[in-house]
């Protein structure tokens, strides 16, 4: 019976010793695979859009939000104010800006001889009529070469309204109309009329031109 029991309390203690042999190696496993879990699992806790690698946008110097601030926009009163004033300066010279060759003084040859031949090149009322698209100009001349007639359709000057203008010119000495365009016409000079030419569809200038009624009608047609 002594010896029955010996080896049955034998086995139980070999039992447990190997359970808790197990048990261990469990333990360890369980320890050493937890490296290799974060491992997999760092990707989906960084899976996350990374950050856009496109430069972030900088204010422009002419920005009001840029350092200093408070510049106004190309189309503020002052800016507009200033705008007409140099127009009216112009036009007494015969020029609209950023072109050197006048009404009554220049000659289409010497334009094509520096800027090439025209886009289109076309009769249309009181003499001939080249276009450059690129410098948004357009040169009428009459069958002596004269220059009569320059416009331009620059991007500052169709943000004009007629409000602006009125307020800076005052009231025009003449408007006419052509087609659906309305004319607004001011003296500059003894020589020449600076028009604003605006669509009836529209609330801001198409074009401007700076005319030499003289030169249009003296083409040498005889």
């Amino acid at each position: 019976m002594n010896t029955s029991f010996k080896a049955t309390a034998g086995i139980l203690i070999l039992t447990g010793i190997l359970g808790l042999s197990a048990c261990s190696s469990s333990n360890n496993d369980a320890a050493n695979a937890t490296p290799e879990a974060t491992a997999i699992s760092q990707p989906e806790a960084s899976s996350s859009p990374a950050p856009s690698t496109e430069p972030s946008k900088v204010p422009s110097a002419a920005s009001p939000n840029a350092a200093g601030g408070g510049s106004e926009s190309a189309s503020s009163p002052e800016d507009s104010s200033k705008l007409l004033e140099e127009l009216l300066q112009l036009a007494q010279q015969g020029k609209v800006p950023g072109v050197e060759y006048a009404a009554h003084t220049g000659l289409i040859d010497e334009v094509e001889a520096a800027w090439g031949e025209p886009d289109t090149k076309e009769s249309a009322g009181k003499g001939i009529y080249s276009t450059y698209s690129k410098k948004h100009v357009v040169f009428g001349f009459n069958k002596g070469s004269k220059i009569f007639d320059v416009r331009s359709s620059a991007a500052d000057l169709q943000k004009l309204t007629l409000k602006q203008i009125e307020a800076v010119l005052g009231t025009p000495d003449h408007t006419t109309v052509n087609g659906s365009d309305k004319i607004y016409i001011y003296q500059a000079g003894k020589q020449y009329d600076l028009k604003f030419i605006i669509p009836d569809a529209s609330s801001t200038v198409d074009h401007i031109s700076v005319f030499s009624e003289q030169d249009s009608i003296n083409n040498m047609a005889g």
